[in-house]
Parts: structure tokens; sequence; C-alpha cells
């Protein structure tokens, strides 16, 4: 219902605010009982009440008790039973939500989503600093949360769409890979796709690239805990400045959601065309967003351009001489960093992806 004397459009427009704002505090709250292993503890399904879950979580009961309220309000827990008395009041956590909030293998796993907001909203002053002077908000700046919410995102993507669906679409590529075949993984981040190719593909061997020390880390942890480490090797290295020096004549050269991140895209590019051996792979997974701007769009070029001004265009202009890609890295800016990096062409692949578009950048 409008108000009186006042612009319908206005009207219309500040509910999508007000709608805005709720979930984003539905989201923070989601964030907070994350961290706290709230739905990991609820995540049978069993009612539990205040008192229970804070001896569950190690938290206050008071806090506690807020907490399944707000959550019960907002509709992410159920009341079981409702005697009156809060402290006897119990609250149980539905299956469908419980998959979502806790199965980091589900398609539907998004929690991510209220930790990247979480890391984003503390930026809001490094950020406005940025702006203003044209510099940048590095992924060391951003934090910790940032890096984990990234790799969560697409760790399931990573560890079985992509070897097992998606590479076995390129001709030979899935074959060659069986056989043995040597893969470099650019801007690795956690690994999950060097570790996803080397448990669908037990004879291949990968070395996987990235500047970043605190994700290469995490790489190797979860390389160990894979039981792939034999096969996988993680290094702290610019593929710009790789060269040949871990023997060069790869099957599969790739880098998967990195390239718009890249303050040096074209040299990193050249970089896995040195790395490629005859007849090689190169490909090129980056985010699927419309070929050219288009206002208002679709929800991932929405998603995308809010990545963009939050996370990767700050990221990358945080180092001197960037490109300045941003997040909305449209096929004409790839194939434009491609041919400046010595390849021929540049062909979008028949993968078929909700979030990431195939490129296979042909040497001649």
């Amino acid at each position: 219902m409008t108000s009186a004397g006042t612009d319908p459009t206005a009207d219309a427009f500040a509910e999508r605010i007000v709608a805005a704002g709720l979930a984003a505090l539905d989201l923070q709250t989601i964030r907070l009982g994350d961290r706290l292993g709230c739905y990991r503890a609820m995540a049978s399904g069993a009612p539990v009440t205040s008192a229970q879950l804070a001896e569950l979580t190690g938290t206050a009961e008071r806090y506690a008790r807020e907490w399944l309220e707000q959550q019960a309000v907002t509709g992410v827990l159920d009341v079981v039973d409702d005697t009156g008395d809060p402290a006897t009041r119990t609250f149980r956590l539905p299956a469908g939500h419980a998959e979502v909030l806790t199965d980091v293998l589900s398609p539907a796993h998004v929690t991510r989503m209220a930790t990247l907001t979480g890391a984003f909203a503390r930026q809001a002053d490094a950020l406005e600093r940025a702006y203003r002077t044209g510099g940048g908000v590095s992924r060391d700046e951003q934090g910790d949360d940032a890096r984990h919410a990234q790799a969560a995102a697409n760790r399931r993507m990573l560890l079985d769409d992509l070897p097992r669906t998606h590479l076995p679409s390129i001709p030979g590529l899935a074959e060659t890979l069986h056989a043995g075949g040597r893969v470099a993984d650019v801007g690795c981040g956690f690994g999950w796709s060097s570790i996803g190719i080397a448990l669908a593909y037990p004879q291949a061997s990968v070395d996987a690239f990235d500047v970043d020390v605190p994700s290469v880390e995490a790489a190797r942890r979860n390389a160990a805990e894979t039981g792939v480490s034999d096969r996988v090797r993680f290094h702290v290295a610019d593929a710009a400045e790789t060269g040949t020096a871990t023997g060069g004549g790869y099957d599969l050269v790739l880098a998967v959601e990195c390239v718009h991140d890249l303050p040096d895209p074209v040299g990193v590019l050249a970089g896995m065309r040195r790395l490629a051996g005859p007849g090689a792979t190169v490909l090129v997974v980056d985010e699927r967003v419309a070929e050219t701007f288009t206002a208002p769009g679709d929800e991932v070029e929405r998603l995308m351009y809010a990545y963009s001004v939050l996370c990767c265009l700050p990221d990358g202009m945080a180092h001197p001489q960037s490109a300045a890609t941003g997040t909305v890295m449209r096929p004409d800016t790839l194939r434009r960093y491609a041919s400046e990096a010595g390849f021929a062409r540049v062909d979008v692949l028949d993968v078929e992806d909700d979030f990431f578009r195939f490129y296979r950048l042909v040497t001649g």
C-alpha cells in the first residue's frame, strides 16, 4: 500500500530495501550460529532446550535462548514443544535446513554467503578509503573469512562436477588423465580442483600454483587429509614467472575462477602457454556473466557485480599496474587477454554450468 503523498516507486523500492535488510540480518545470525557450532550440534534433528544447546556449544544459556528464539521467529528452526516457559521450550533444525547449513558437499550448502557478507561488512572503512584514493583492499586485508568462504563456495563443484562431468566432456582429455597425464593448476586456492582431479584420475599428477601463502598451506592440509599428497604438489609461485621451472610439458593447464582476480592476467596466461605441452588443453574457467552489459541484470549478474564491488576489484587494485578486471570478466575481455598472451583463439566450450563458463585457449 502506498503512503499518502509518497511516490509509488519510492514505496516499492523502500520495501525492497527493508526486505534486503531483514535478509542481511538473517545472514549475520546464521553466521553467528555457524561459528558457534549451533547448527552442527542440532544437525541430528533432535529437539533441544536453550540449556542443552548452551552445553553442547560451550555458550551462555541466556544467549543460546535468544538465538534459538530468533531463529524460530525467522523460520530457520521449528518450535517442537512450547509450554510457555522459555527454559523448557524445545527447538529443532529441520533436515532440509540442516543440509543447507551443515553439509559442505551438498549443492544446497550456501552458508558461505553469510560468511562472505560478514567479511565484506568488516571492510567498510578500508573499501571507502580505496574507492576515494584509487587504492585497493588485498586478500590479506580481507582476511581468512573471505578465503574460507570462497573455497567453500566451489568445493563441491571442484571435487565432483569439474573432474567427473566437465573435464570428460572435452574430447580425449579424460583418457589422457587416466593414462597418467600431467596437470598444472594455476591459482589453486585451497586446492580443491587439484584434489578433485587427483581423486578422479589416480594415474594423473598435479602441480598447483598460488601466490597466497595461507591458501597454499590450507591446500597442503586438504591434500594430506584426502590422501593425494603423493600426486599433488602445491607451490607458492606466480604462474606469470613460473615458466617451465617444474618441467613444463603439461597435458592440462587449468585456471579456475582466478583470471579475473589477477593484476597481470596477460602475464599469467602467457605463463600458462609456456607450461602447456604439445597438444595440451589450456582451460580457463570463470564467471558465466552476460556477454554484454545490460541493466537491470539477472541474479547471477547481480551477484557477480556485488562480489566485484566489495572484493575482487579492490583485491586486484591492491597491486601496482593492475589490469583491474573485476569479477565481471566478459568473454571479449578474456579473448583480448589471451590474444596479448600469444594464443591464437579462445573457444567457449559447450559445458553446462549455472555459474561458470569454460574457455579453451588454443595456441595455434
